[in-house]
């Protein structure tokens, strides 16, 4: 099937239709029941060009008429309550202190619950010593060499009350090497320590032949918006691009006052 968004595009341009942010204030929202039933009619209705678009959810936004369409390709666009118009772009809340994107808030929400339901058994987990204060997740790669940095500061981040997660992302693809070696450090017996091996360039001695969950979070990483690595993730769900410096982390998660 192609690309549901470039068709969505395309029938825009032919409309003549400009989009834009959409900025939005005091709106109320519908009534429940009438919104939930808009919902389940547009996620079983909506098509582009007659062919029925693979609708993972459909839910309304607080601007009233208008829902947000999220696909099973993780790709995401606004409806009217008909399907008979679309919008493509972020909305906005006017809200008193500023503009607010709702739209990336659904999508850290999205992120967080997604995390939520990968257990602990599946990760790699370096917590210090203390009870944390605050936990990430870190999509991770052995062979990057800023993972390699972030890696680095895990004493100092746990020092700071801040648990580390991580995930498995190949940034090459599941064949690659750096996939096998990811592979090899879960079926270790002790993972952490395979993966500071893994990060300093060491063999791991265990084989990669065990099941293991490399495949599957290699595909949630992309699903969540993951595009290299390291991505750090935020309690809130927030997606965080690169290293970030122990301080600056310690910022962002609002533990700096508490030193």
């Amino acid at each position: 099937m192609q690309n549901i968004t470039h068709e969505v595009e395309l029938m825009m341009r032919q409309r003549r239709f400009l989009v834009f942010p959409l900025l939005i204030a005091g709106s109320l929202l519908p009534a429940a029941a009438q919104a939930d039933a808009v919902a389940d009619r547009l996620a079983g209705s909506l098509s582009v060009n007659g062919q029925p678009m693979p609708v993972e959810a459909v839910t309304a936004t607080p601007m009233e008429g208008i829902y947000h369409v999220r696909l099973e390709s993780g790709e995401s666009f606004y409806s009217n309550a008909e399907g008979s118009h679309f919008l493509l772009g972020d909305l906005y809340e006017n809200a008193d202190d500023g503009l607010v994107n709702v739209t990336e808030q659904e999508h850290n929400q999205e992120r967080a619950d997604a995390l939520a339901a990968v257990p602990e058994s599946e990760r790699v987990i370096y917590r210090g010593a203390g009870e944390p204060k605050a936990t990430i997740v870190v999509f991770t790669d052995p062979t990057c060499p800023y993972c390699a940095r972030l890696h680095e500061t895990i004493p100092d981040l746990n020092e700071r009350g801040i648990a580390v997660h991580y995930l498995a992302f190949p940034r090459a693809g599941m064949g690659s090497q750096a996939a096998n070696t990811l592979k090899q450090v879960w079926c270790s017996d002790n993972r952490s320590e395979a993966m500071t091996q893994a990060k300093e360039g060491e063999a791991i001695a265990s084989a990669a032949d065990c099941d293991n969950p490399v495949a599957g979070q290699y595909e949630l990483g992309k699903a969540l918006g993951v595009q290299g690595t390291p991505a750090i993730i935020l309690p809130d769900g927030q997606l965080v691009p690169g290293f970030v410096p122990p301080e600056r982390l310690t910022a962002m998660l609002g533990l700096d006052d508490e030193e």
